[in-house]
């Protein structure tokens, strides 16, 4: 069971008493590999200290009838009870899914509005919307499960609908490849008032076409990362680098990663995000249970804490915790 590979690798917690907020989970029933409530506190419980938690959208419980369109709001339903049994206090101090980041069809251009609506009417949560961009020709690399088209990104009419998240102040989760980051600077510079985070570093490939081609696509990448960090309205997430796409292979191992290894190998990735951008724009992230194909949780954020570990006190809280409050327009 993974549970027991996952067990092969024990590590001493690190700063075990620092404040964190991890601002990327997922919630799930599949049939396989389900990841509820009990999952991630499981996983939350395993040594740091984890506050809060933001949910991004991942197809769960979509609301069966109804308007196609109208359709993910149930996902919002779900995330929100699933919040509310944690504000009851029952399950410690922990406030699971305090924001909520959900989906909504930027393809139906103005018509997205009153979808909208609906997710900030059925959760106070709400904090704004994913619609996965990531695409790219290559056969063996996985396009998004929203299926976007090309260059979605500079699309005019996905850009009409985006244009209704600004005008109820809320955010954009972005998750693409690396190779539409140019396509991502566009869009923030197109809408400066929109706040959009930058998932997993833009997803830097590892498979396919791009297996054995790590240093040059680094290289890129820095490029890249300096345009689109000028645009103020930016929060990059530092995390959801050790999925299989990633090209590491450790999901293929005998035994999973080790912090050690984390840090070897994705720890320029976050420094240099850190660089450009600085604290107060970086969080750390979990994207669990995705990247749960390589390590423990408690391994992860023990990787995070040594590639931190050089900062300062007050710049560390805001990689852990407030940065992600902030963004999120969290509380806690």
């Amino acid at each position: 069971m993974r549970s027991q590979w996952l067990a092969q690798v024990q590590e001493d917690i690190i700063a075990p008493d620092r404040p964190i907020c991890d601002p990327h989970h997922h919630l799930w029933e599949h049939d396989k590999n389900p990841y509820l409530l009990p999952h991630l506190l499981a996983d939350t419980n395993s040594g740091h200290n984890i506050v809060s938690t933001v949910f991004v959208e991942c197809g769960s419980m979509y609301r069966a009838d109804g308007p196609k369109g109208m359709r993910p709001v149930g996902e919002t339903e779900f995330v929100n009870g699933t919040a509310a049994m944690t504000a009851s206090g029952g399950y410690g101090p922990i406030r699971v899914c305090a924001g909520i980041v959900s989906f909504a069809d930027l393809m139906l251009g103005t018509d997205v509005g009153p979808v909208l609506d609906e997710h900030m009417r059925y959760a106070d949560r709400f904090r704004g919307i994913r619609h996965a961009a990531s695409w790219d020709a290559a056969e063996k690399v996985l396009n998004a499960h929203t299926h976007p088209i090309e260059n979605i990104l500079l699309d005019e009419t996905f850009r009409t609908g985006f244009a209704e998240l600004g005008k109820r102040g809320l955010s954009f989760d972005a998750w693409l490849f690396h190779p539409q980051i140019p396509q991502l600077t566009d869009l923030a510079k197109a809408f400066p008032d929109t706040t959009i985070i930058f998932d997993h570093f833009g997803g830097p490939l590892g498979i396919g076409p791009y297996a054995g081609h790590a240093d040059e696509i680094f290289a890129q990448w820095c490029i890249d990362a300096a345009e689109l960090a000028k645009c103020s309205n930016v929060y990059p997430k530092l995390g959801g680098i050790i999925m299989p796409i990633n090209g590491f292979g450790w999901h293929k191992r005998d035994t999973p990663a080790t912090s050690d290894e984390i840090v070897a190998a994705t720890g320029r990735y976050h420094l240099k995000a850190i660089e450009l951008f600085g604290p107060e724009r970086c969080m750390f992230e979990s994207n669990f249970p995705v990247d749960k194909a390589s390590c423990s949780y408690a391994v992860l954020w023990n990787a995070f804490k040594k590639i931190a570990a050089d900062f300062s006190s007050d710049d560390q809280d805001l990689l852990f915790h407030d940065t992600a409050c902030k963004a999120y327009r969290l509380t806690t």
